[in-house]
């Protein structure tokens, strides 16, 4: 009788989870710091700080800058010199964890939810009083250039950013957002010192926070350890974005040594705020994902997963939608032998016609159900909801409800995705990157060729 009435006890339907997610509450301090919580009853809580920071902020010289600044942020300050900052972490049980990309940087804490007074405490002393002794900087660089070369062993990575650089080429988001070699071989104090000092500034920061907190308190600790002088600007040296022309063009890095070829197509996708992203995501659902550890076979809902797994097309496909503040990249990334490229391609573009002109509301009405659920999953634990405010904060303004993303879903129906994918995928010229034994991949008018349908 107990577990039945624990049971129904914690049931909830979809929309009453939706109406029962506690009220983001966002408050800006005089310096422009924007402090954001969400309340609940948990135990414990994750503060964190979303920083408007990143390799798209970064020029030539100084790629690799913050993703260095990233590492170095968790090896002392003035006040935890050295180890002692990780001590003074592990003391309260607590968990830190950060990481850069091209447009925002992350620190952020998992700890009980008494204690998160002394992690914004923490995380103000890590931003603001980073020691970067020199000692440090060199352990640093040595294992930074170890990551680099096994990351040269991911070639998923590899491939998105070949993409990356043939699609913005000549501009910021070709970066990578690790740096390359001879920058983190040169990379001096000053220049990490030049980095914290231009980025981590009060009005380019949110300080994000979900679980069981005050956002009074919060806002509290915020005054008392994010107001001094080193969070604010002097004069007129806010750093700006540079607009990102896409390119439709190509990278080929033929290696007939490995045994499987990575290929990723892209058009020139919306930015964050755009609301094609929505009718786009509700696309990929539709084309799907597959890999050959999947259970399902030809039986899949996804038409080109079903392709795949019974004709052996490729060892895996998936589709992604990266945005960016102005521009975005949409397209699909698959795995195949080097004889499969040509009927992977021809498929998977063959997809992408048939979403411009011919898809169904019943494969629309599943992607919308497939987005729900992976938007209700955000929910499960603080340090997901977390991020999602500090996020969205920084993406759009204001953190979106979820009721609001569930209305923009089902708005959408079967003549919206042709609409949609018709302005950015039909006759475009597309990006891209291809890694390994790659020998069948067509020529790029081919490939271009396939990204219209001629119909008498």
């Amino acid at each position: 009788a107990l577990v039945t009435l624990t049971r129904k006890r914690g049931a909830a339907t979809y929309a009453q989870t939706l109406q029962n997610i506690p009220e983001t509450q966002v408050t800006t301090l005089e310096n422009g710091l924007r402090v954001a919580s969400e309340e609940s009853n948990q135990p414990t809580c994750t503060v964190g700080l979303w920083i408007e920071a990143g390799s798209r902020y970064e020029n030539t010289k100084t790629n690799g800058a913050g993703f260095f600044m990233e590492h170095m942020a968790f090896k002392g300050t003035k006040k935890h010199p050295g180890s002692a900052f990780e001590k003074e972490v592990e003391s309260l049980g607590a968990h830190l964890n950060g990481y850069t990309s091209r447009e925002q940087t992350a620190f952020y804490i998992k700890a009980l939810s008494k204690d998160m007074p002394k992690v914004v405490e923490l995380l103000s002393d890590l931003v603001q009083n980073c020691a970067l002794e020199d000692s440090q900087i060199e352990k640093e660089r040595g294992i930074i250039l170890q990551e680099l070369k096994e990351m040269d062993s991911n070639l998923t990575d590899v491939t998105f950013d070949y993409l990356h650089a043939t699609a913005y080429q000549g501009t910021p988001l070709a970066h990578t957002v690790e740096g390359a070699t001879e920058n983190i071989k040169r990379m001096t104090r000053a220049d990490l010192a030049s980095y914290v000092d231009i980025h981590f500034k009060a009005p380019r920061m949110v300080l994000a926070a979900a679980g069981g907190i005050s956002h009074r308190e919060l806002v509290d600790a915020a005054k008392q350890h994010f107001t001094g002088p080193s969070f604010m600007y002097k004069g007129d040296s806010v750093p700006s974005l540079a607009r990102c022309r896409f390119t439709g063009s190509e990278i080929r890095a033929r290696d007939d040594a490995l045994p499987l070829a990575h290929i990723a197509l892209a058009v020139e996708g919306p930015g964050w705020a755009d609301p094609d992203n929505v009718v786009l995501n509700v696309a990929n659902a539709i084309i799907g994902r597959y890999d050959r550890t999947f259970g399902g076979g030809k039986n899949q809902s996804s038409r080109l997963a079903a392709l795949a797994a019974e004709h052996n097309l490729c060892h895996s496909f998936e589709p992604f939608n990266t945005s960016y503040s102005d521009t975005g990249l949409f397209g699909f990334h698959f795995v195949s032998d080097p004889l499969s490229i040509d009927d992977t391609m021809f498929c998977a573009q063959r997809e992408w016609m048939r979403l411009c002109t011919s898809t169904t509301e019943s494969e629309v009405t599943r992607a919308k159900n497939y987005l729900r659920n992976a938007m209700v999953a955000q929910l499960d634990g603080t340090t997901r909801v977390c991020e999602t405010i500090g996020s969205h904060l920084l993406h759009y303004g204001r953190r979106i409800p979820l009721e609001e993303w569930d209305a923009r879903i089902s708005a959408v129906d079967a003549r919206m995705v042709r609409d949609v994918c018709s302005k950015y995928i039909y006759d475009k010229c597309p990006a891209i990157a291809a890694v390994g034994p790659i020998e069948q991949l067509l020529d790029y008018n081919r490939i271009r060729s396939a990204m219209y349908w001629i119909r008498l």
